[in-house]
C-alpha cells in the first residue's frame, strides 16, 4: 500500500503545479499521484531522445487511456498532467521527481519501471538512451537492476534472465498487492504479468510442506479406523453365528463410516482479492487455485484427498460431472465480464478437487475456498453456508490497508456464525491472517498494521479467542519461496502460521473428535459384549430349561403311577360298596324267591295227565322250574344288578378314571416339550383313545361288559346243566318212593309240582354260593375290563413320557456339546473386544499425548 504518512504539503504543491489547479492534502489520492509518477515516467523515456513521434505519442496515450474511460474525470485529469508535467519538464528535476516518487511502494515502483520499458519499445531509435534513463530511474526509484533487467526481457526478451529474479518480479506484481489502491494499479499489474517471459517452473525439488503432526494424527485415525474394521468382523461373525442381532452389524457400520468420512474442514474466507486462492496453493504447496487481479473464485471449492486426481463439478440442479484438470481453473473462477459487472452468472453449487499427493489433504484437512465476501448477496450466501460445518476459519486481509469498515462488519457476522447464532463471546476457531505484509515498507508502518488489527480482533468487543490466532505475512512471497526451494523470511513467517493452524486443529478440534469417536466405539463395544453375555446367559437359561423339564416329566411320570394306584384302590372301594348292595338286594330277591316261583307254577303244564304218566310229568315240570328260576335270577341281574348297582358302580368308577386320564392329558400339554411329529402324533392317538374308550358308558355296554344271560354264559351253561342233573336225580328217587293215591289231574298236578318246587328251591339253596360266585366273578370281570383299560392308557402314557425323557436327554446332551463351542466362542470374542478396547484407550490416548509432544515441542 502506498505510504499516505510520506504525502505531505510538497507532494500537493508539486500536484498543483502540474495539473494547474488548486489541489489539497485529500485530492492528493494514491491513484492521483500514482498517475503524475506515470505520465512522468512516460513522458520521460518519450523525450530522452529528443525525438517525438507519432508512434510515441501513441504509444503514449494507449498506455495511459486504459485507465480511463472518455470524458471520465480520470481522462481529463490525464491530459492537464501530460500537459502540466511537459511545460514543468518534471521528469528532469530530481529532486522534485524524488518528492513526487517518495510514497510508492517497492511494487509500484516496479511497476512503473515496467511501463517505461513498455514506452521504450515503441521504436528502435535511441534506444540506449532509453536504457540507460529507465535504469539511472530504476536507480532512483531503488528498484533492484536484475528485477528491471525481468521487465526488459518482456518488450526485449533475452535468452537468459535468473529465474528467481524472474519469480520476485511476478510476486511484487501480483495484482493482489494492489487491492483497494484502484483500478489502474490492479489493471496495470495485470498487464505487466501478462507481457512478462514465461513465469519459471523450478525443476529443483520444492521446500517441502511439512504437517508431520497432522499426518501423524491421520494415522492415529487410521489405527482407530482398523480397531473398528475389527470390531466389525466380529460383530459379522457374531451376527452370522446368531449370538447377536443383526442390527449390531449396522450400527458398528455406521460408526466406521463416520469415522472414515471424518476431516478436519478448513475454510478460506474474506473479500475478494485478498489472495484466498494463492493463500491455499501455499498451504498445499502447489499451484491449483486459480489466482487474478479481479474477483476470481466464483464457486466453493473442496481440495480433499483421493485415490487419484479427480475433479467434480456439483450444480445447482443436482447434476455432477468430472472434468479433466485442464478445465478446472475455468470452472473454478467467474468471468471477467461477470466479476467487473459484479453479478453472478454460476451455475456450479461446488467444485471437488481430489488429490492423492497434497501433503495437507493427505493429512486428514478438507481445505474449502470460498467466493469473495461483500462482492455478490448469492455467494456471501454460499460462504456463510458453508460455515456451518467447518473446524476452523482463516479471514484474509490485506495487511497495507487492513480491516475496513466492510470487513470488520464481516468479522463480526462471521465470529457469530462460527458460534452457532451467539453473539455473547468470542470465536475460538477464527484465525486472522495479515496479507501483502511485503508492501509495508517500514517497521514502524508494520507496528502499526498489527497493533491495528489486534486492538479489533482481541479489543473490548473481541472477535476472537485463544493463542496465536494473529498472524502476519506474504502469500504470494512464500509461495514462491516453497515453489521456488529456498527458505526466507516470509516462508519462516509462513510456516509459524501453518505451525498454529495444526496445533489447534490437533489439539482443540482433534482431541475433541478423537475423544468422541473413541467414547462412541468403547459404548459399541460394550454393548456387543453386553449382547454377548445376555446370549451366554439365555444358552445356560436353556439347559436349565433341560433339567426343568426332565424334573418335570419325571414328575408326571409320579403322578401318572399314582394315578394308577389310585385308580386300582377306587375300584376296589367301589366293587366293596357295590357287592354289599348287591348281597343285600340278593337277600331281598331270595326270601321272596319260593313265593315267586310258586306264583309261576301256576303257569307249568304237561300233556301228561294219567297216573302211569307221573315220571314223564315230573320231567316236564323240571325245565319249567328251571326256566323260571333262571328268568327270577336274570330279571334280579337285570332290574337291580346290572340297571341299578353295576351302571352306578361303574359309572363312577369310569368317572373317576376319565378325570384322571384327563389330568394325564392336561399335563402332557402344559409341558415345554421339544419332540419330534412321531411323539406328537403318538400323543394325539393316546389322548384320542382316552375320549372315545372313556366318555359316556350306557347301560347296553355294562352289560354287554358282565355278559347279561348267566344261563347264556359258557360258565353259565355248564352250571345249569350240573344244576339240571341233580334235580332229576333227586325227583327220580322221590318217584320210587313216593306213592300217591289216585287224584284229580289237577290234583295230581299240585304235588308234583309243589314237590318239584321244594326239592329244586332246596337244591338251589345248596348250590346257591356257587351261583353268586359266579355272579361276583361276572361282576368283577365288568370292573377289571374298565381298570385294565385306564391301566393300558397310563401304560402308554408313561412309556410316551419315558420315550420324551428320552428324548430330552439325547437334547440335553447335543445342547451342552453346542454350548460348550458357543460359550468358547463367546469368550474369545469377548475377550477379542476387550484387547480392542485396551489398544484404543491406552494405545490411542499413548499415541496422542506423544504427537502433541512433538508438535509442542
Amino acid at each position: 500500500m502506498m505510504n499516505t504518512l510520506l504525502i505531505g504539503n510538497q507532494v500537493v504543491d508539486l500536484l498543483s503545479r502540474i495539473t494547474g489547479q488548486k489541489l489539497t492534502q485529500r485530492d492528493a489520492t494514491r491513484s492521483v499521484i500514482f498517475l503524475a509518477n506515470l505520465v512522468t515516467v512516460l513522458l520521460g523515456v518519450m523525450f530522452v531522445d529528443g525525438i517525438v513521434t507519432d508512434e510515441k505519442k501513441q504509444r503514449l496515450l494507449a498506455i495511459l487511456y486504459r485507465f480511463s474511460t472518455p470524458g471520465s474525470d480520470v481522462r481529463r485529469l490525464t491530459h492537464l498532467m501530460i500537459k502540466g508535467i511537459k511545460e514543468y519538464q518534471l521528469y528532469l528535476k530530481v529532486n522534485e521527481l524524488l518528492t513526487l516518487i517518495n510514497p510508492l511502494t517497492q511494487s509500484e515502483r516496479l511497476l512503473l519501471i515496467g511501463f517505461g520499458y513498455e514506452m521504450s519499445a515503441a521504436n528502435s531509435k535511441g534506444d540506449s538512451r532509453k536504457q540507460q534513463y529507465l535504469r539511472l530511474l530504476a536507480k532512483y526509484l531503488d528498484v533492484k537492476p536484475q528485477h528491471s533487467l525481468v521487465l526488459a526481457a518482456a518488450f526485449k526478451p533475452e535468452k537468459h534472465f535468473d529465474k528467481a529474479v524472474l519469480n520476485e518480479v511476478y510476486m511484487l506484481l501480483e495484482p493482489e498487492r494492489f487491492q483497494g489502491e484502484g483500478t489502474l494499479f490492479v489493471k496495470g499489474s495485470g498487464d505487466k504479468l501478462r507481457i512478462m517471459p514465461v513465469k519459471t517452473i523450478m525443476t529443483e525439488p520444492h521446500v517441502p510442506v511439512s504437517y508431520e503432526g497432522l499426518k501423524k494424527f491421520h494415522e492415529l485415525n487410521k489405527q482407530l479406523d482398523n480397531y473398528c474394521q475389527q470390531i466389525f468382523q466380529i460383530v459379522q461373525a457374531c451376527s452370522e453365528g446368531n449370538f447377536v442381532p443383526k442390527d449390531l452389524i449396522d450400527e458398528v457400520s455406521m460408526v466406521l463410516k463416520n469415522l472414515q468420512s471424518q476431516r478436519f474442514r478448513l475454510a478460506v474466507v474474506g473479500e475478494f482479492s485478498q489472495g484466498k486462492s494463492t493463500l491455499i496453493n501455499a498451504l498445499i504447496g502447489e499451484e491449483i487455485q486459480p489466482t487474478r487481479e479481479i474477483p476470481c473464485s466464483g464457486t466453493v471449492t473442496v481440495l480433499k484427498y483421493g485415490m487419484q486426481k479427480r475433479i467434480v463439478c456439483r450444480y445447482k440442479d443436482g447434476s455432477e460431472e468430472e472434468i479433466e484438470f485442464d478445465e478446472y481453473q475455468q470452472k473454478a473462477s467467474i468471468s471477467e465480464d461477470t466479476a467487473i459487472g459484479c453479478v453472478s452468472d454460476n451455475e456450479i453449487e461446488e467444485i471437488i478437487f481430489e488429490h492423492p499427493d497434497l501433503e495437507l489433504c493427505s493429512s486428514g484437512v478438507e481445505i474449502i475456498d470460498s467466493p469473495g465476501l461483500n462482492e455478490h448477496p448469492e455467494l456471501t450466501a454460499v460462504t456463510q453456508k458453508l460455515l456451518q460445518d467447518i473446524d476452523a476459519a482463516i479471514f484474509l486481509t490485506n495487511a497495507s490497508r487492513s480491516l475496513t469498515q466492510g470487513e470488520r462488519n464481516l468479522l463480526h457476522e462471521l465470529k457469530i456464525k462460527l458460534n452457532h447464532g451467539k453473539d455473547d463471546k468470542p470465536a475460538n476457531n477464527l484465525f486472522i491472517v495479515g496479507n501483502f505484509m511485503d508492501l509495508v515498507r517500514t517497521e514502524k508502518g508494520r507496528e502499526q498494521v498489527k497493533q491495528r488489527i489486534y486492538n479489533f480482533v482481541e479489543g473490548d468487543n473481541p472477535i476472537i479467542t485463544g493463542k496465536n490466532r494473529v498472524h502476519f505475512i506474504s502469500v504470494q512471497a512464500a509461495l514462491d519461496a516453497i515453489l521456488n526451494g529456498y527458505e526466507d523470511e516470509y516462508l519462516k513467517n509462513f510456516n509459524s502460521f501453518t505451525k498454529s493452524i495444526e496445533k489447534f486443529l490437533m489439539i482443540e478440534r482433534g482431541a475433541l473428535k478423537l475423544e468422541r469417536s473413541v467414547d462412541e466405539i468403547n459404548k459399541l463395544i460394550q454393548k456387543v459384549i453386553s449382547r454377548l453375555k445376555k446370549t451366554d446367559d439365555a444358552l445356560k437359561d436353556n439347559m436349565q430349561t433341560y433339567q426343568t423339564e426332565k424334573q418335570k416329566i419325571l414328575e408326571q411320570i409320579g403322578e401318572a403311577s399314582g394315578r394308577d394306584v389310585k385308580i386300582c384302590v377306587l375300584a376296589v372301594r367301589i366293587i366293596e360298596q357295590a357287592l354289599e348292595k348287591a348281597n343285600t338286594s340278593w337277600d331281598e330277591w331270595y326270601q321272596g324267591l319260593s313265593e315267586r316261583m310258586i306264583l309261576r307254577s301256576d303257569h307249568w303244564y304237561s300233556k301228561h295227565g294219567s297216573f302211569w304218566s307221573k315220571d314223564k310229568l315230573i320231567r316236564e315240570y323240571i325245565p319249567c322250574f328251571m326256566e323260571d328260576l333262571i328268568n327270577e335270577i336274570n330279571e334280579w341281574n337285570k332290574n337291580q344288578m346290572n340297571d341299578i348297582i353295576l351302571r352306578d358302580s361303574l359309572q363312577m368308577l369310569n368317572e373317576s378314571i376319565q378325570y384322571e386320564l384327563s389330568t394325564i392329558q392336561a399335563d402332557f400339554q402344559q409341558l415345554y416339550i421339544k419332540s419330534d411329529t412321531s411323539f406328537n402324533n403318538r400323543l394325539d392317538f393316546f389322548s384320542g383313545n382316552i375320549n372315545s374308550e372313556f366318555m359316556g358308558f350306557s347301560s347296553v355296554s355294562i352289560s354287554n361288559a358282565l355278559g347279561v344271560e348267566i344261563g347264556l354264559s359258557p360258565g353259565g351253561i355248564s352250571f345249569i346243566a350240573a344244576f339240571i342233573a341233580a334235580i332229576i336225580a333227586k325227583v327220580t328217587m322221590i318217584i320210587n318212593t313216593f306213592e300217591l293215591e289216585e287224584v284229580d289231574d289237577d290234583e295230581l298236578y299240585n304235588p308234583i309240582k309243589i314237590k318239584v318246587l321244594e326239592i329244586g328251591l332246596e337244591k338251589f339253596d345248596q348250590c346257591i354260593d356257587k351261583v353268586y360266585e359266579k355272579l361276583y366273578e361276572n361282576f368283577d370281570t365288568a370292573f377289571d375290563s374298565q381298570v385294565e383299560s385306564a391301566n393300558r392308557f397310563i401304560e402308554q402314557s408313561i412309556s410316551l413320557y419315558e420315550n420324551l425323557l428320552e428324548q430330552q436327554e439325547k437334547a440335553e446332551q447335543e445342547s451342552i456339546k453346542k454350548y460348550n463351542i458357543s460359550k468358547g466362542f463367546i469368550l474369545q470374542q469377548c475377550q477379542q473386544l476387550e484387547q480392542v478396547q485396551n489398544g484404543i484407550n491406552t494405545d490411542i490416548g499413548l499415541w496422542y499425548s506423544e504427537i502433541i509432544n512433538k508438535i509442542n515441542y
